[in-house]
């Protein structure tokens, strides 16, 4: 019974088998952590600055334009040079820019674009050294431990969601904005240490003294040549895309709850309650090895749990809805990040990561714009069961078309992915693992 209990529980083999991928999530969880506390922070100033709805949308355009931007391009960087030493020099940026959001709200800056500009620094260091950071897990640990290692690091992150905006509160009721800024920089700190203790990681076939080396060619295509790869990023994209649903929450809020605040974010909660509870269950789902249909499945699951919101009318009922499809997208997530992790050679991982950052970032962005427009042109509940049917037919056509990836299975032990040839051969030939 202990046995079965224990497996169903979050699996920390990798905080226990190695000290490197400790120290890493720990910085990680720190500059999370962190990250949440100063995003609170911004839009506070942003509002207190320009009292314009026009000014805190700009933040969301200084930081998404160089999550895209520099996100493609670190991707490149982490498969030419030492990526320890891509996310070292990224994370002095972050942590240059944490200090002057400090020193800006100390010297009480009434610039808005100052403050906007150290926001898009900040930003652009971190999604250049986003690609190269990715690649770590698979590194140090064995690939029996990859989807662990991301589960752990997904709970961190729901954590900071949830901590984080009420630990900003907190602070910048007592001791004001700069406050925050300082605890953001000191966490970024820790991160830093925490990325100087790793071991060098240079791409194979790099320098061993420089740890430079010419990438290999076709880094991009390598995803549409891959049916595992292209499979699953699609599917990710379908449930993003098709169904996201953080805009329609202020309008579903009005028109059933009485537009009460406390209920609003109720539904931000109980989306991360749903991720936080995954997490901690996800024992279980980590160590499934068929980890393509158990990526499909749970995206369906988000999918149909969205639909089902966008008619709940209890409170409870429209709770539990999202709490499911957080728990949904945490067990999509983390068996995505390791499927892409360890079926890319190494050689590639660094631009295949940055392809697969770029559409975390823009694939929610995009789905919450498109059902905000349907929304305006129907209703709230249209554009969300709308939108999760739409996900679930389309995640449907993916199962449907690509037996690779229904068929994968993550290794046993860690094991390099075979080189582009060989695996597109194999699947070709429908010999897949």
């Amino acid at each position: 019974m202990r046995g079965r209990v224990r497996v169903r529980l979050l699996d920390t083999r990798p905080l226990r088998s190695s000290q490197s991928f400790r120290d890493l999530w720990i910085g990680t969880s720190a500059s999370q952590l962190g990250g949440q506390i100063a995003n609170v922070a911004v839009l506070a100033q942003v509002w207190d600055l320009t009292g314009s709805p026009v000014g805190t949308g700009a933040i969301g355009l200084a930081t998404g334009l160089p999550m895209v931007l520099f996100g493609l391009l670190g991707g490149t960087l982490a498969d030419t040079f030492d990526r320890r030493a891509v996310v070292r020099a990224t994370t002095a940026g972050q942590l240059l820019a944490a200090a002057g959001l400090c020193a800006q709200a100390l010297a009480d800056n009434r610039n808005v674009l100052v403050l906007l500009a150290l926001v898009a620094m900040g930003t652009s260091c971190g999604a250049l050294g986003a690609p190269a950071r990715r690649t770590f897990p698979v590194r140090l640990l064995p690939g029996d431990q990859v989807a662990a290692g991301l589960a752990l690091t997904n709970v961190s992150f729901q954590a900071a969601m949830l901590a984080g905006p009420a630990m900003a509160g907190l602070i910048i009721a007592r001791w004001d904005v700069p406050a925050a800024y300082a605890t953001q920089a000191v966490a970024t700190a820790v991160s830093m240490l925490a990325v100087v203790r790793l071991p060098a990681m240079r791409p194979e076939g790099a320098d061993a003294a420089g740890g430079r080396r010419r990438p290999e060619r076709g880094g991009w295509r390598i995803v549409l040549r891959r049916p595992t790869l292209w499979g699953s990023m699609a599917t990710d994209l379908s449930a993003t895309l098709l169904a996201m649903p953080i805009a329609l929450f202020p309008l579903v809020n009005e028109i059933r709850f009485e537009g009460n605040p406390r209920t609003l974010g109720l539904f931000l909660s109980a989306v991360a309650v749903g991720g936080i509870m995954a997490g901690l269950l996800s024992g279980t789902v980590t160590r499934w090895r068929r980890a393509g249909l158990v990526q499909l499945s749970a995206a369906g699951v988000w999918g149909l749990a969205l639909a089902c919101f966008g008619l709940a009318e209890p409170l409870w009922l429209a709770l539990g809805c999202l709490a499911v499809a957080g728990a949904a997208d945490t067990v999509s997530v983390v068996t995505r990040s390791a499927l892409v992790q360890l079926e890319t050679p190494d050689a590639y991982r660094g631009r295949v990561s940055s392809m697969e950052h770029v559409i975390g970032v823009a694939g929610p962005e995009l789905g919450n714009f498109r059902g905000g427009l349907l929304a305006s042109a129907t209703s709230a509940s249209f554009s969300l069961v709308f939108g999760g049917l739409s996900a679930i037919l389309a995640i449907a056509a993916v199962t449907a078309a690509n037996a690779p990836l229904r068929a994968y299975r993550t290794p046993p032990a860690a094991a390099k992915p075979a080189a582009p040839g060989v695996a597109d051969a194999a699947a070709a030939a429908g010999q897949v693992r």
